[in-house]
């Protein structure tokens, strides 16, 4: 609110019609003076400051019109308001004083509850008008302070202005952009452009108090920045948008970092990825290449030595990998951009992007020695930590179209790679390509399969050497695939345990297995010490109540203690000892007997048996193989023992 009332400037050399309205306005707040010609008028702006003019268009001498077009050289209908004053037959008049710059006119004889409406609305179109102007020249000053750009959007005519520091922002000098929206608009990333139209048309509805949004600009040099846009829109009187005017705030570092490493992230990565797809296409010889990393063993740093060492050795292996490529040879430097970017995606996962080598093969140099240099030790708080990487590779003469194809197909080969026993390189190919499309139809097969019942038990008898009779069986599932026949599981069961489909197949077929013993224990008494074998998988060990489960089956099926036998893999029980300790024993309780499946194709220890409650260890021949050759002095013949009656029996049922 203003402390001071509004100064009016009367001027009319009609004294009776001066003096009468200068006392009306006067009672109702306003301050008045009066004067009598124009050039009294021209003397009292310059040493006075008045709020607004009331000028009667009549005055000898110099007529209002005159005087009106002098004041306009001076000050803006803003700054100075001038409402003219004429007689009701004077239309010419009118329209030449609005022409010159008169912001309102009354006619004589002066309505005054009209003339107090008009002079209101005037002096608050120019307070409105001042505020707004100081409240810019403060937004334009904290935004120079905070290096930000501004930009001004006019929607009555539809035109921009841009400061020169937004121009600067993306490269171009005060003279390259012009005022066209397009300017704008047209540098927007594809992606975004969508997300920005709808902001900018809530806040123009009135849905949102300010317009705020965060996109890509395209730089003069073709890359992206992350720019933060933020304005409020002005209204007339009658809520009409006028315009739109707000700031421009660069936050790429902060968009595109990874704040643990400081390397640039997946949104930099995919970004320059893309340009270099782009750059291709106009220059088909260029060859680069992807590489995708992912650390070996990281999640046993992180859980045996704490996450803030994890971190550390992040930070270290970042450092390394930028260290060893800026000294390598087989890549060059491309126009202005740096031919290696670095990246993390998160986790423990890099992506390597090599801009331009000479040949295809210059990526497997770099590859071994990436691995050679991430395989020596690291100094973290005084410990020396060892890991390794595997690393997948994809290279541009496969023809990429989209960046996300691209980092897909060495993520492919990375997993490869992993498969094969890690701390090794694998690169893309089109066999890669077909083993993943394979893979996906097994998947969504599989997840048809479990609906459709479309798995088999098989059971393979189990012969005691010492009578030749059958003792047991070892149940081996199957899958009737409707068009592929038998698949076995050496296709279909990784594919299982990684999606998690193991817990329902693997609980279908124990509990099958389970049901075909009853069965079969019923046929007399010569079957009624019968056992059964069942493989369980590790992503079955974490299933809640499992062994709750198990217990309710065998009393529901009637079977005593020792009929069921699962068997486990040892790489089941080293990944997680202490759940696999308590699982087990719970699983013994109920008389369930404990057997490792294939002991000797992984951690081979004889030394840890003890902590579990076994009661069978089935040894993998490629073991005894490897021990035998280890003894041979010592040994002088190893015998062999076949199977007798190597046949299966497969599963019946009751018509």
């Amino acid at each position: 609110m203003n402390s001071k009332p509004d100064r009016l400037l009367i001027v009319d050399d009609n004294e009776m019609n001066r003096d009468m309205l200068a006392r009306r306005l006067t009672r109702k707040g306003y301050s008045v003076c009066v004067a009598e010609s124009a050039r009294e008028l021209d003397k009292r702006i310059q040493q006075e400051q008045f709020d607004l003019l009331l000028l009667d268009i009549e005055m000898p001498d110099v007529s209002g019109l005159e005087a009106l077009a002098t004041i306009r050289r001076t000050y803006s209908p803003i700054q100075l308001p001038v409402i003219m004053v004429t007689a009701r037959n004077q239309s010419e008049d009118v329209v030449k004083a609005l022409e010159l710059g008169a912001n309102d006119y009354l006619t004589k004889p002066i309505d005054f509850p009209v003339a107090l409406a008009r002079i209101s609305t005037q002096l608050s179109y120019k307070r409105a008008e001042h505020a707004l102007r100081e409240s810019e020249e403060r937004y334009a000053l904290a935004a120079r302070g905070s290096n930000d750009g501004l930009w001004d959007w006019n929607l009555v005519d539809d035109t921009f202005y841009f400061s020169p520091r937004w121009k600067a922002m993306l490269g171009f000098s005060d003279t390259e952009i012009g005022d066209s929206p397009r300017e704008l608009f047209d540098r927007i990333h594809p992606t975004d452009k969508e997300n920005v139209e709808q902001r900018i048309k809530a806040h123009l509805d009135g849905v949102t108090a300010h317009l705020e949004t965060e996109t890509r600009l395209r730089h003069k040099d073709g890359t992206y920045r992350w720019m933060l846009i933020r304005g409020i829109m002005v209204r007339d009187s009658a809520g009409t948008p006028l315009r739109m005017a707000g700031s421009q705030t660069d936050i790429t570092e902060g968009k595109v970092a990874d704040p643990l490493t400081g390397l640039p992230n997946r949104l930099l990565f995919m970004d320059r990825l893309l340009q270099r797809i782009e750059y291709r296409k106009r220059h088909p010889e260029t060859i680069f290449a992807v590489m995708f990393l992912d650390l070996d063993a990281f999640k046993m740093v992180n859980d045996s030595l704490g996450h803030l060492v994890g971190d550390k050795l992040l930070v270290s292996v970042a450092d390394r990998l930028l260290k060893l490529l800026r000294h390598t040879d087989t890549v060059a430097r491309l126009e202005d951009q740096e031919a290696i970017t670095v990246a993390r995606l998160g986790g423990d996962e890099f992506a390597i992007l090599l801009s331009d080598l000479r040949q295809p093969s210059d990526v497997v140099c770099v590859a071994e020695r990436l691995m050679k240099e991430v395989a020596k030790p690291f100094n973290i708080d005084q410990r020396e930590i060892f890991t390794t990487v595997s690393i997948g590779i994809a290279v541009s003469t496969l023809g990429y179209q989209h960046p996300e194809e691209f980092l897909r197909d060495a993520d492919t080969a990375m997993y490869r790679a992993k498969s094969g026993g890690k701390a090794r390189f694998e690169i893309f190919d089109a066999e890669m390509r077909a083993s993943v499309t394979r893979r996906l139809e097994i998947e969504t097969d599989l997840r048809y399969a479990i609906e459709r019942e479309e798995f088999r038990n098989y059971y393979q008898p189990i012969i005691s050497l010492e009578s030749g009779r059958i003792v047991g069986f070892e149940a081996l599932l199957r899958w009737q695939h409707p068009t592929r026949g038998l698949v076995g599981p050496n296709e279909f069961i990784p594919v299982a345990e990684e999606t998690g489909l193991i817990r329902q197949m693997g609980w279908w077929a124990l509990a099958e297995a389970c049901r075909q013993l009853a069965e079969w224990r019923k046929l007399g008494p010569e079957y009624g010490a019968l056992t059964m074998s069942v493989n369980l998988s590790v992503k079955q060990f974490p299933q809640p109540q499992f062994a709750e489960k198990v217990d309710a089956l065998l009393q529901e099926l009637g079977l005593p203690d020792g009929s069921l036998k699962l068997e486990i893999t040892e790489s089941s029980l080293i990944t997680d000892p202490v759940a696999a300790v308590t699982l087990l024993s719970k699983l013994k309780a109920l008389g369930v007997r404990l057997a490792i499946d294939d002991f000797g194709t992984g951690y081979s220890s004889l030394s840890y048996l003890h902590r579990f409650p076994l009661d069978t260890l089935k040894i993998d021949r490629s073991f005894t193989v490897r021990w035998a050759a280890g003894r041979r002095r010592k040994i002088s013949s190893v015998r062999s023992c076949p199977l007798r009656g190597a046949w299966a029996w497969t599963s019946w049922r009751r018509a």
